[in-house]
């Protein structure tokens, strides 16, 4: 059970917002953060109500039920209403239970994106290729926005790399469940026997921070400029507009060369550089409540092999939670991408629910 006290601090906490918000006097540092509270509590209010009217509800159908002077067809309809009302505490409460857990501090953040091909050569860059398309279509259903920072093409028309920025509301909460290995089983264009060929590719997603969210220091960075090469090693610019940094106290190493201005190529390079730091630190606080860590899903192992895309059978298989789904073309066309997503949401959720003993 909830305490009362909890589900009746969330509405009034709503009530408060709610006057605040329309008084008028909210400085406008404060407006959005206020807003997006006021938002979130919305989304639950009715649900807590819900859970407050409970036992006055119940007690009310328990006495029309064992009211002698009841006739039959209310106190089956007071049955009928009493049922539905235990099913409706039971969902309320969990929601309830959802909505009180810590929040993931970077659920809210923008989120940058490396896709690298693995295991199986030209074809592991075709899938990292495949794989980048699939989330484009993702971000696109969802009006998310992309940006390449960069990309380094394979010969055969793959990717061997790519790294991007997603932007929007709240990519983190939904993306971070990409991180890890991704394996593809198909028969590759070059195959000349149809047999099936296994590849894979890695994804990692990091939470964009804010520049607020880790300092770097100038004495912390080597800074090298070099001048760009394409395929082969040939020079593609004529100025050192190439960067590479190194992080001295990490031993982090980003390059950057896509860009012909040196300026925006570091100033590309230093966004990926806080990203990593910053997910080093994530990692290293994870760590630390490891206990609880082991029992989610989106802990962003990039080792782990967490789904499988097998185009014989046209079926996905993410390994996490056991969940097969026939609708391969579906998935990569950004259209099935969410039932799943929503699926490793919620074995998430259980599974911090019944880590906090709940």
């Amino acid at each position: 059970m909830i305490p009362i006290k909890k589900v009746e601090e969330i509405i009034s906490k709503h009530k408060e917002l709610e006057k605040l918000l329309s008084s008028g006097e909210v400085n406008p540092k404060e407006y959005a953060t206020k807003s997006k509270e006021y938002s979130e509590l919305n989304s639950i209010i009715s649900t807590a109500k819900t859970y407050l009217n409970f036992e006055k509800e119940k007690q009310g159908l328990n006495e029309i039920i064992n009211d002698s002077n009841s006739d039959k067809e209310m106190i089956e309809l007071s049955k009928k209403e009493l049922s539905d009302l235990n099913s409706n505490f039971i969902e309320a409460e969990k929601r309830i239970k959802i909505f009180l857990l810590p929040k993931d501090q970077d659920d809210n953040k923008n989120a940058i994106v490396e896709i690298r091909a693995g295991t199986g050569g030209l074809e592991a860059s075709l899938f990292c290729a495949d794989l980048f398309k699939m989330y484009e279509k993702v971000c696109g259903k969802k009006k998310w926005s992309i940006e390449v920072i960069s990309m380094s093409r394979s010969d055969a028309g793959g990717l061997k790399e790519i790294i991007f920025t997603v932007k929007g509301n709240n990519i983190y909460s939904y993306l971070k469940y990409e991180s890890g290995v991704h394996r593809v089983q198909r028969v590759p264009e070059t195959e000349t026997q149809g047999r099936v060929h296994t590849s894979a590719a890695t994804v990692a997603v990091l939470p964009e921070p804010e520049e607020v969210d880790i300092k770097i220091n100038d004495g912390d960075l080597r800074i090298d400029v070099f001048r760009s090469s394409g395929p082969g090693g040939q020079s593609v610019n004529t100025t050192d507009s190439a960067v590479r940094i190194t992080h001295l106290p990490s031993g982090i190493v980003v390059s950057q060369q896509d860009e012909k201005s040196q300026h925006k190529n570091k100033a590309k390079a230093l966004k990926i550089l806080r990203a990593r730091l910053y997910e080093a630190e994530r990692a290293k606080r994870d760590k630390e409540i490891a206990s609880e860590r082991k029992s989610q899903i989106g802990t962003g192992d990039r080792s782990e092999r967490i789904r499988t895309y097998n185009f014989p059978q046209g079926r996905v298989t993410d390994h996490r939670i056991n969940l097969t789904i026939h609708k391969l073309t579906e998935f990569l066309n950004g259209e099935a991408h969410e039932e799943v997503n929503d699926n490793l949401r919620l074995k998430d959720q259980e599974s911090l629910l019944q880590g906090l003993g709940t």
